[in-house]
């Protein structure tokens, strides 16, 4: 009988030793999940305070954006060289020039569907009609007087001069490919523009087919 009662006594401190165990081990394994997931937010809060950059460095990022997505290749004047258009430095991103005229154009051509740029590559003819590059610089015939929101949604919502009862802004302007781009890559953009030259130039009203 006391062989019994000692059986049924082990048994049950076995028992009770075996739960205290797992509890243990869970208690263990839980502290060292929230250690990680403690370490890993730090790292991510130690890498978003990395990222801070300086007010130069803030617009070297919007100027890297900026030529990068080719920005250039449609709102900055070019002269024809050796090996083709070349900026103009004193015009860069001042658009279409009031002053210029464009080739003679054949209108049949569009009609059929041909697409039609002029030598320095800011006008544009195609089935709309005719587009011009605007003027991104930070004068009052440019982006002056845009703030960061009018960037953004011109960028992201392809609205002209960002109004949010403009029209649509008319091709080549390739709007839809910014949709994704982050807010902070937009604003250093948006900054990087404002501290270019300002260049006095009214960029002409884009006109219809029909009008050609």
């Amino acid at each position: 009988m006391k062989l019994v009662k000692s059986l049924c006594l082990f048994k049950q401190l076995s028992f009770r030793l075996s739960v205290l165990i797992i509890f243990s081990l869970f208690s263990l394994v839980s502290c060292k999940d929230n250690k990680e997931e403690n370490t890993e937010k730090n790292v991510i809060a130690d890498t978003q305070q990395e990222k801070k950059l300086s007010k130069e460095e803030y617009e070297n990022r919007g100027k890297y954006l900026v030529e990068m997505i080719g920005c250039h290749d449609c709102h900055s004047p070019k002269k024809m060289g050796e090996r083709g258009p070349e900026l103009i430095s004193e015009l860069a991103f001042s658009g279409f020039q009031a002053n210029s005229e464009l080739p003679m154009m054949n209108k049949q051509a569009l009609e059929n569907g041909w697409m039609l740029m002029n030598p320095d590559l800011t006008a544009f003819v195609g089935p709309w009609g005719i587009s011009y590059a605007a003027n991104l610089t930070p004068h009052d015939t440019g982006m002056g007087s845009w703030n960061f929101e009018q960037f953004k949604r011109a960028m992201v919502e392809g609205k002209y001069k960002g109004q949010k009862d403009g029209r649509m802004l008319l091709p080549p302007m390739p709007w839809q490919n910014f949709k994704e781009v982050e807010e902070e890559d937009l604003r250093a953009m948006y900054n990087y523009f404002k501290t270019l030259k300002p260049v006095d130039n009214v960029v002409p009203s884009p006109k219809p087919l029909a009008e050609l």
